[in-house]
């Protein structure tokens, strides 16, 4: 599980672009959860604000983010075709309902922002939009969690041991564990926290009403920034408690020090500086530190893990695909990154250049 002395190759390499995509899917499709979340919770006299708000920070980009999902998807299915296999098989029904999370909520986005009547099934497409943003996320985290632990490693898949196995024992029992929605319940406030501080940015930036309307939206989810931080805190707390124990496990490794413990360390003190920043209330330098949080969370995950894939003894190297496989899924990654990221680039230039305030 030490990271430092092995040689890096195509398959740490392809290993390394699903981290860094999974990474992006955070930073980007996460907020867009977290905005599911706020529309959900909306309340007070400035409610209608700010579901107005939310659906305005998230409405360019949404389907544009869940590409990073793709990505690692078609990576993990085409360089690491057994560890695909084996999560597919384990972890069906929780992906099953998080893909249908995802579907249900680009869809009743969809139709509740172009329901021109504004009535009932709008209201019905609203509530569809937030409880699927809401526990899509878990379903997430859940599948992480029950990777982390081992249990999705230990279950056997073919041997006269499958037989004796139940539905239950194959299917649920890996990811039904309290460690597993701890890990889900901590995406949940990782993303509602994500969210939080950039729509305090996307209030004080937004086009159009009165500097004191804004100061008054940005406060509002100042105010749930801060709490989804705590939140954040306390469910981080309850995974470590609840991970499982013992030599290379997520908690050991972190108890015995080195880089993943620095990286843990990190997260708690960019985590700070976000609170801290919201706390007086700068904006920008609150997003910048929230944005570093989650990297950190993905990167302190993925650096405990290393070099397995799939735990507790499925490294990297070994259930990679052949090299001539790898050599060309990442020379054709190569290539369409050319063209993804300059796409990207002027996506956000357009819809998410700083604006300059009316009135």
């Amino acid at each position: 599980m030490q990271p430092l002395g092995i040689a890096i190759g195509l398959p740490e390499v392809a290993a390394g672009v699903m981290a860094l995509a999974l990474t992006a899917y955070v930073l980007m499709a996460g907020a867009d959860f977290g905005g599911g979340v706020w529309d959900l919770l909306a309340r007070g006299p400035r409610r209608a604000r700010q579901r107005s708000l939310v659906a305005h920070a998230i409405g360019p980009i949404w389907e544009a983010n869940h590409v990073w999902l793709i990505l690692v998807v078609v990576l993990l299915f085409t360089c690491f075709p057994a560890a695909f296999a084996r999560l597919s098989t384990v972890l069906h029904i929780p992906i099953t309902l998080m893909l249908i999370g995802i579907v249900l909520r680009g869809s009743a986005f969809v139709f509740r922002a172009y329901d021109p009547q504004r009535d009932r099934a709008g209201r019905r497409w609203g509530m569809t939009f937030a409880i699927a943003s809401t526990v899509t996320p878990v379903l997430l985290g859940v599948s992480l969690g029950a990777l982390a632990s081992g249990a999705v490693g230990r279950v056997p898949l073919e041997g006269p041991d499958v037989a004796r196995l139940t539905f239950a024992d194959r299917f649920v029992a890996p990811w039904a564990t309290p460690f597993a929605f701890a890990v889900g319940a901590m995406t949940l406030a990782l993303f509602a926290f994500l969210a939080a501080v950039y729509l305090t940015v996307e209030a004080a930036e937004r086009r159009g009403g009165s500097p004191e309307t804004a100061r008054r939206l940005a406060d509002d989810f100042r105010a749930r920034a801060l709490g989804a931080g705590v939140a954040l805190f306390v469910t981080a707390w309850v995974a470590f408690l609840t991970a499982p124990d013992g030599p290379g496990s997520v908690r050991g490794v972190v108890e015995g020090g080195g880089w993943a413990a620095f990286l843990q360390g990190l997260t708690a003190a960019t985590g700070g500086a976000a609170m801290l920043a919201l706390w007086t209330r700068r904006w920008r330098v609150a997003r910048a530190a929230a944005q570093a949080q989650a990297a950190c969370v993905v990167w302190g995950w993925a650096w405990t893990q290393f070099p397995l894939l799939v735990p507790p003894d499925g490294t990297i190297r070994a259930l990679a695909a052949p090299a001539i496989t790898l050599q060309l899924s990442l020379g054709a990654l190569a290539a369409g990154t050319a063209i993804l990221l300059p796409s990207f680039v002027y996506l956000f230039r357009v819809f998410k250049a700083p604006a300059v305030r009316e009135g």
